[in-house]
């Protein structure tokens, strides 16, 4: 391709709403165009890159067996509420105005539909269906480019299947082939468990790369490798230690004290003894939920626990249902309430917590003897530095991009929807499925994160949209010109794919910033200095190594670098 016909329109600067590389450089490189809000026009460079993106994963999935459909975006909202997603999305699902359409931000029920219309016996399956479509999202602050955009590409499979067992076989067979893909586009990634928030199902993974432009939060441990997000991250932090004695109840009076940290100065007592009641409303029935002193708690997990309807209980509603305000409140002589705690608290005793009456607080509280629990869960975010659920190490806590998540769905879709099938014994029986998904332009997104410069972009051959940038320095030359022509004709018979800067109305600094810009793994620099001698100099883009080369082993030098 000759950059002189190619429209590749390159910036000088950054643009002012570009935040992160990734975006500052798609924009600068001209791969991308913003047409609004977390809306982008792919250029043609762009729209090289993401097929080739697409390619690789097309590979990876044909190799396990998947057959690649072609669904609908626009869904018909009924499908939605049989499964009770239409809720569950809420304002994040774009809904057309007038009819009852929407644009999908998944394909679920759609998958689910097709499979309870085709699918009656337990011969038909295994299956592994897979897609690259376009998917919508009303992202209420579309932000980071193409990372959180409204409108986006994604590769969604499926897996149905007739047993619990053929289940975890098709997750794993995505796992390992999530693993190929990421590996052979040259990201760095790591795996996590995950929360499954409004896709549902018993089990998720997410795949994620590690980046300061991150919106994801996980919990890294070095020394073993286990990762969570932290919607769902674990650690061995230190439980409460039961005392031999439990003290009778006592009211202590703490006037002006609301937070822990006042309350840990007033009664200058160590912070393991606090027991921070928070109140939650699930549906219509209030929950205290105790955590010890300043731990923070985790809606996710909270969310896990007590189902989705649950929100924080307003102001007013806790001085009606309590007595006291905020700081105050605590587990004893509740009525209607349920109550949860915190593991770390579990057996806890000689607690301190509010007395629901407010400037005061209730010593010596013991679980076991005064508190009708009603569970007791992981319910604490956790904290940089704490030791390792698997190995005890340190624990870091890092911002990180997710690349693909994997879900188990088990017969949620199937149940809601009545895609049945008939078993060995002619019994029926509900489909059981995964799901797993990856954001095609976040993968090259995510490659920009890890391989730039202050230069520019630095490809590697599996996403490159070129595999040599061929640079003609001096145009107003003859023989630099036949030369670099020469090989652009050489290289392209030999089915190396080229970008050719063969502009005469740019200067030969100008080039060399937009080679360096476009990242493109070998250059090749034809100029009159080399030209007279016979030769031309390769410069590799990410080492920035330069070496001469004759003439007539160009092509097989070119051939033995992508090779290697």
């Amino acid at each position: 391709m000759r950059l002189s016909k190619y429209f590749i329109p390159t910036l000088k600067e950054i643009p002012s709403d570009a935040l992160i590389p990734s975006h500052q450089l798609m924009l600068r490189a001209g791969m991308i165009r913003s047409l609004g809000a977390g809306v982008y026009s792919f250029l043609p460079l762009g729209y090289r890159i993401i097929k080739k993106v697409m390619d690789v994963i097309r590979d990876e999935m044909d190799a396990i067996g998947g057959q690649e459909f072609h669904l609908p975006a626009l869904n018909p909202l009924e499908l939605w509420e049989e499964t009770g997603r239409a809720k569950d999305f809420g304002d994040t699902m774009f809904h057309l105005k007038n009819r009852p359409l929407v644009l999908a931000p998944t394909h679920e029920e759609v998958i689910c539909q097709i499979a309870k219309n085709h699918i009656k016996s337990y011969r038909a399956l295994p299956q592994i269906w897979y897609q690259i479509q376009m998917k919508f999202r009303n992202e209420p602050r579309p932000r980071s480019g193409v990372i959180r955009g409204r409108q986006f590409f994604m590769k969604d499979s499926y897996t149905l299947d007739a047993t619990w067992e053929g289940l975890d076989k098709g997750y794993e067979l995505h796992a390992e082939a999530y693993k190929k893909i990421f590996t052979r586009a040259g990201l760095k990634y790591f795996i996590v468990g995950a929360s499954s928030g409004a896709m549902g199902g018993s089990a998720s993974q997410e795949f994620m790369i590690e980046s300061e432009s991150g919106e994801d939060t996980c919990a890294v441990c070095d020394h073993c490798g286990y990762a969570a997000n932290l919607e769902v991250a674990t650690s061995n932090i230190p439980k409460a230690q039961r005392e031999k004695e439990s003290k009778e109840i006592q009211e202590i009076h703490t006037p002006n004290v609301g937070t822990i940290d006042e309350l840990k100065e007033f009664l200058k007592v160590d912070e393991r003894f606090l027991a921070k009641s928070l109140v939650y409303m699930q549906d219509k029935t209030p929950v205290l939920i105790l955590m010890m002193g300043n731990d923070q708690l985790n809606e996710t997990k909270l969310r896990a626990v007590l189902g989705a309807d649950v929100r924080p209980c307003r102001q007013d509603e806790l001085l009606m249902l309590t007595g006291a305000d905020a700081g105050s409140i605590g587990p004893i002589g509740l009525q209607g309430f349920k109550i949860i705690v915190d593991k770390r608290l579990k057996g806890g005793n000689n607690l301190i917590s509010g007395a629901n009456k407010n400037d005061y607080h209730l010593g010596d509280i013991d679980l076991q003897r005064d508190v009708k629990v009603d569970g007791y869960y992981d319910l604490r975010i956790i904290n940089a530095h704490e030791p390792c659920s698997k190995c005890n190490s340190p624990l870091r806590i890092v911002n990180a991009i997710e690349l693909g998540h994997i879900f188990k769905l088990g017969t949620k879709y199937a149940d809601a929807m009545h895609a049945y099938y008939l078993d060995e014994d002619g019994k029926e029986k509900p489909i059981i499925m995964g799901s797993y998904g990856i954001g095609v332009e976040r993968m090259m997104a995510c490659f920009i994160e890890q391989n730039h410069d202050k230069h520019g972009i630095i490809w590697n051959k599996a996403l490159t949209p070129f595999h040599v940038h061929l640079v003609m320095v001096n145009s107003n030359n003859e023989k630099v010109v036949s030369v670099a022509e020469n090989l652009y004709t050489k290289l392209q018979q030999s089915l190396i794919d080229v970008l050719f800067d063969d502009r005469d109305d740019v200067s030969p600094g100008f080039k060399f910033k937009d080679a360096d810009l476009l990242g493109i793994p070998l250059q090749i620099i034809v100029g009159e200095k080399n030209v007279i001698h016979g030769n031309v100099e390769m410069k590799d883009r990410r080492t920035s190594k330069r070496e001469i080369v004759e003439l007539g082993k160009v092509v097989s030098f070119v051939e033995k670098y992508l090779e290697s």
